[in-house]
C-alpha cells in the first residue's frame, strides 16, 4: 500500500503525517479521513482552488489533470509545476509527498 506523507503545515498539520492509502482515494479524502482539515469549499467538485496542494514526490504517478482541473489551478494561489487539486488527484501505487500551501483563495469561507 502506498504511503502519503503530508509535510508539516503550521496550522493544518503541525507535526506532518504519514498515512497508508488505498489506491484510488483522492488526496483530499485521505487527508480528511485522517484529521487533516484541507479546505474544500466546493465540496470536492473541481469548482474552486481551496484544496490546492503541491505533490513534491510521486507527481508522475498521478493521472494527468483534466482540462477543468487545469483551468481551476490557473486561479490557485502560489501555482507551481507540481500543483494539483487534492480533490481530483487520486493516489496510485506510488508513495507521495504532499505539501499544503501557506494560503488558499476562498471567496466564501465555509466551516466544514
Amino acid at each position: 500500500m502506498p504511503q502519503v506523507i503530508f509535510l508539516p503545515h503550521e496550522e493544518i498539520c503541525p507535526e506532518g503525517a504519514s498515512i497508508e492509502a488505498d489506491p484510488g482515494i483522492s488526496i483530499c479524502d485521505l487527508a480528511l479521513k485522517n484529521g487533516i482539515e484541507i479546505e474544500h469549499a466546493c465540496e470536492k467538485s473541481c469548482a474552486c482552488t481551496t484544496c490546492h496542494v503541491y505533490v513534491r514526490e510521486g507527481f508522475d504517478s498521478l493521472e494527468e489533470p483534466t482540462e477543468d482541473e487545469e483551468d481551476m489551478l490557473d486561479k490557485a494561489w502560489g501555482l507551481e509545476p507540481d500543483s494539483r487539486l487534492s480533490c481530483q488527484a487520486l493516489v496510485a501505487d506510488t508513495d507521495l509527498v504532499v505539501e499544503l500551501p501557506k494560503y488558499t483563495i476562498n471567496q466564501v469561507s465555509e466551516n466544514h
